[in-house]
């Protein structure tokens, strides 16, 4: 690893993290080998490492590194960037990204919000199945208003413990 301080860390130790915390997120519904790395490079000093360090750390290829990218890209929880001077590209897990997670599922959950309204006039809204789906619809608008308010919140807490960033 290019990280001065992760070559002091026992790597058993490093390795054994990331393995328990992967497996909470398998637990939590997250697929194994994206959960693999994103623990890896959350572990990581400087949050950022590439394909074959990676690779090395979690012992699987660079296809297994490729689709875990992919998926945790697509989740908004890593990104890719580019060595300077460098073809080689170094993946990043930011400080924010469960902040950059969330914001993407408020997205999601907006599309629900409209599908559900549809579904109310469609199913009609004195129907027993438009009852249920007006429920639906109403816990999901009180969710992305409460994560909205959650949010600011976070960025008020986060800001008082770690400042501007």
């Amino acid at each position: 690893m290019t990280e001065s301080a992760d070559t002091e860390r026992d790597p058993e130790a490093v390795s054994k993290f990331v393995e328990s915390f992967a497996a909470q997120l398998v637990e939590a519904g997250m697929q194994r080998m994206p959960a693999r790395l994103f623990a890896a490079l959350l572990s990581s000093d400087e949050g950022a490492m590439s394909s074959a360090e990676l690779g090395e750390q979690l012992q699987v290829s660079p296809a297994a590194v490729s689709g875990a990218v992919r998926y945790l890209a697509q989740q908004h929880m890593v990104s890719r960037e580019r060595e300077p001077g460098s073809r080689r590209e170094r993946y990043r897990v930011h400080s924010n990204q469960w902040y950059e997670a969330l914001t993407n599922r408020e997205a999601v959950i907006k599309r629900w919000e409209g599908a559900l309204r549809e579904g109310v006039v469609s199913l009609g809204a004195d129907t027993p199945a438009g009852r249920r789906m007006a429920e639906t619809l109403a816990f999901f608008e009180f969710v992305d208003g409460e994560i909205a308010a959650m949010m600011e919140r976070w960025r008020v807490h986060r800001e008082q413990l770690f400042g501007q960033g």
